[in-house]
């Protein structure tokens, strides 16, 4: 079977996780284009499929892929979560996201450090909810290097676009003399 690539810096998207008044926490996340895309430059548009089908009320993705030596194709399943946004489509695509991850794509994301964003380096905004001050932020991170070794992020760095600099780096790799 095919082994998958790892992810490109351009390929991850980051998404705020916690906020509070010390700063935000931040999560790497892929795409299902990203998923599709690797797909297709894998092991062909042709050679892999997605189907979805309900079990007990929840909807699961099965991402099948044609095994030529085997003469068959070979299925991994996941389950998806609703988005906040678009109900369906969001279990759809999370379904599908979470299959590719069985088959190794982007699996990397799961080493992934702690990412902790201080509040120098984000735009806070604070609201009131339920008479609690709460925070939150709008603003937008990308990932711009990301370094691994045998499948773990060894380095990582990332800017904030609404600030235009540089607001986390991870770097791990051992140091030359």
């Amino acid at each position: 079977m095919n082994k998958f690539r790892e992810l490109r810096a351009d390929e991850i998207d980051c998404r705020v996780s916690t906020v509070s008044a010390k700063g935000c926490s931040l999560l790497l996340y892929k795409d299902a284009r990203c998923d599709m895309n690797i797909l297709d430059e894998t092991v062909k548009p042709e050679n892999w499929q997605r189907t979805h089908e309900v079990i007990k009320g929840n909807l699961f993705c099965n991402v099948s892929i044609y095994n030529e030596e085997a003469g068959q194709w070979i299925a991994k399943q996941d389950v998806g979560t609703e988005s906040y946004t678009e109900k369906e489509k969001g279990q759809a695509s999370d379904a599908f996201k979470r299959a590719c991850f069985n088959w190794g794509i982007g699996r990397e994301l799961y080493t992934a450090p702690f990412i902790w964003i201080s509040k120098e380096n984000v735009t806070l905004k604070e609201k009131e909810e339920r008479g609690q001050q709460k925070f939150t932020t709008y603003d937008k991170f990308r990932v711009t290097q990301i370094i691994y070794d045998k499948g773990i992020i060894v380095a990582l760095a990332i800017k904030n676009e609404s600030l235009g600099r540089l607001v986390y780096k991870y770097d791990v790799r051992p140091k030359k003399e």
